[in-house]
C-alpha cells in the first residue's frame, strides 16, 4: 500500500454569509460621510414684522425692472452690465444709500436675479424689494 505523502488539497471557499454585512457597513459608512450641496438661494436680512422707518429720499435709488428686462436707475434707461458700476459710485457718494428694486409683474424672473446680482456685485448691502403694482 503505497501511501501518498501529499495532502489532499481542500477546495478553497471565500465565506458568504457576511458580504450582505460588509456592503451594508460600507454603505452607511459613505452615507454619513458624503456632503451633499444645497442651494442657499438668495440670502436676505429681513427687517421685523411691522417695523416702519423713516428715509430721506435722499438716501433712496429706485432701480425699476420691467418686462422687457430693462432697467431703468432713477428714471433713466441703464444697461444690465452697467447696473454695478453705477451703484458703486452712488455707493461712494452716500454711504447711506438704500437701493429699492421694483419689477413689473411680468418682469422674467432671470432678469430679477440678474439685477440683485449686479448689485451683490457693487456691495450693496442696503436693499429694498418693493412689491410689484398690480
Amino acid at each position: 500500500m503505497l501511501v501518498d505523502n501529499k495532502k489532499k488539497r481542500g477546495e478553497t471557499e471565500i465565506p458568504m454569509a457576511s458580504l450582505a454585512d460588509i456592503a451594508f457597513l460600507l454603505l452607511i459608512f459613505f452615507l454619513v460621510t458624503t456632503t451633499i450641496d444645497v442651494d442657499r438661494g438668495i440670502g436676505l436680512t429681513l427687517p421685523a414684522k411691522g417695523e416702519e422707518t423713516e428715509v430721506r429720499s435722499t438716501n433712496i435709488t429706485n432701480l425699476l425692472v420691467n418686462a422687457a428686462g430693462e432697467v431703468l436707475v432713477d428714471g433713466e434707461q441703464v444697461a444690465m452690465n452697467d447696473v454695478a458700476r453705477l451703484i458703486r459710485e452712488k455707493i461712494a457718494e452716500n454711504e447711506k444709500l438704500i437701493v429699492s428694486v421694483k419689477t413689473d409683474r411680468l418682469t422674467k424672473y432671470e432678469a430679477y436675479v440678474q439685477v440683485l446680482d449686479e448689485l451683490k456685485v457693487a456691495n450693496a448691502t442696503r436693499i429694498s424689494i418693493a412689491e410689484p403694482e398690480k
